[in-house]
């Protein structure tokens, strides 16, 4: 009788994470066999039509440059966007804590191309540890959704240290769904990634460009609140050129961070600094 009550315990805790993730496959459903642009507007209007018009999805680009692209993208960029408001001169270091499975099934989603995927990340800004996010990050079919939350100190050492009992009480629906998937999954801390950003922003479209360099990996560290640890640069010296927008790119976007034999990549981070297992 006590195991029983304790069962319907423990599903009670993850029904409202089971509601709303098959409210969201039933949404996307209807992106499957379609392509392109038609693809993203039947996602858009079916999430829309089912109840979830409240996530927010964004396109998504990713070029892989090197050392002189950088230096003519930083002034085109700085000639026409705003530099981000978070940003020290318009740069800022990044912390994550990347989680995943025991098939790190988040690594070979990527690695293989998967339309429908997502990972979980802790993630704090310049060092400073005082402010973390929990983040999930989704992509369907070319459509990314991220959805995040402030964790306290304690709340993240205890997602860090996976301390189940701790997490369970946790109210914070994202905190719950990922306690439901350390639980069923087996998600579990991987590594550390660093790494510096050059940010910049566009209101028509809602748009952000983003330079990333300095890559970094803690291989199998995951202290992540202490900001001082040890990491190695990853892949080499690789710079990412990422674009993000809403509905629309507008035409004087498109065309400054257009270079020539540049193509859009599935370039990964997390992928790059998993290079050491």
């Amino acid at each position: 009788m006590i195991r029983l009550r304790q069962r319907r315990a423990r599903t009670a805790d993850v029904l409202p994470y089971i509601r709303r993730t098959m409210r969201q496959k039933y949404a996307a459903k209807a992106a499957r066999g379609l392509c392109g642009e038609q693809q993203r507007k039947i996602v858009l209007c079916s999430i829309r039509e089912k109840g979830c018009e409240s996530l927010k999805f964004r396109h998504e680009w990713k070029h892989e440059i090197n050392h002189a692209d950088m230096l003519v993208l930083r002034a085109r960029l700085a000639a026409v966007m705003k530099a981000d408001s978070h940003a020290v001169d318009g740069t800022y270091e990044v912390s994550s804590l990347y989680f995943d499975d025991m098939r790190d099934r988040a690594l070979q989603d990527k690695i293989n191309g998967v339309g429908r995927r997502e990972k979980f990340r802790l993630r704090y800004y310049n060092r400073d540890a005082a402010f973390i996010l929990l983040e999930k990050k989704s992509k369907i079919d070319g459509l990314c959704h991220k959805v995040s939350v402030p964790l306290s100190a304690s709340e993240a050492r205890a997602v860090i240290n996976c301390e189940m009992a701790l997490l369970s009480e946790n109210e914070k629906p994202l905190v719950q769904e990922l306690y439901f998937k350390m639980q069923t999954k087996g998600i579990r801390p991987k590594t550390i990634v660093e790494y510096t950003r050059d940010a910049f922003v566009y209101a028509p479209g809602n748009v952000r460009v983003t330079l990333d360099y300095n890559i970094r990996t803690g291989l199998r560290r995951t202290d992540f609140l202490n900001p001082a640890g040890a990491t190695v640069p990853a892949g080499g010296a690789v710079r990412i050129l990422e674009v993000k927008w809403d509905e629309f790119l507008p035409e004087v976007i498109r065309d400054i961070v257009w270079l020539r034999g540049r193509h859009s990549t599935a370039f990964s981070k997390y992928a790059v600094c998993r290079i050491y297992g």
